[in-house]
């Protein structure tokens, strides 16, 4: 991996992408719940009520994905098993219609960056996510929430990763399609491109010499 100045005078080292909402589906967002929760006949009140402390318990990898939906669904019997409800949450998990997954290989076969994802994602989803979109192989690092232990936008996640990547901020491009972890990475010290399709990204990053 190397890099040189483009004509713009800027460098870089690193890109790092989200992945919900940027490559795939998100992995179990707002949207994804009321499907399952529709496809189940569940009560989403109820559901939503329970989620968002466990969830954050589960993107942090505190907790396991049985642990995740005993806390939230299978506190009581169930008309449908844990496996069933697992392989319906595999089941929306698919690339976005404007995925950026063609950019990441792109990138990963040019040779010129490290390429990478910095996303929040249970360890399950995740890994499952990137194996089954062969997205892996065009990674050279993953900062996951479930692996740092850390979400975004908290500010310590992008201070983590150009900690273990041993590079300033302005060295690295990172790319989310959410305004606020945008923000958080430009607070950073990174260069943030909120991200609006694959055609929007291209063009971003051939102003930047990227591409």
């Amino acid at each position: 991996m190397s890099s040189s100045p483009g004509s713009n005078g800027r460098s870089f080292d690193a890109i790092l992408f989200d992945v919900g909402g940027v490559m795939l589906t998100n992995g179990w967002d707002h949207n994804e719940r009321k499907l399952l929760l529709d496809q189940f006949n569940l009560d989403r009140e109820a559901f939503e009520s329970r989620h968002e402390k466990p969830n954050d318990a589960w993107e942090r990898d505190l907790l396991t994905i049985g642990g995740y939906l005993k806390e939230t669904l299978f506190y009581e019997p169930r008309s449908f098993t844990e496996t069933d409800f697992i392989e319906a949450m595999k089941a929306v998990s698919v690339p976005i219609p404007t995925t950026a997954i063609p950019v990441v290989r792109d990138l990963a076969e040019s040779g010129k960056y490290l390429v990478g994802t910095l996303n929040n994602e249970s360890r399950y989803l995740h890994e499952y996510r990137m194996r089954k979109y062969g997205i892996d192989q065009y990674l050279d690092v993953q900062f996951c929430s479930a692996f740092l232990g850390m979400r975004k936008p908290d500010a310590d996640i992008y201070r983590r990763a150009l900690d273990i990547l041993s590079l300033p901020g302005d060295r690295v491009v990172f790319i989310d399609d959410r305004a606020n972890n945008a923000a958080a990475a430009a607070a950073a010290g990174m260069h943030a491109i909120r991200f609006q399709g694959e055609d929007n990204l291209r063009e971003d990053l051939h102003l930047l010499d990227i591409l």
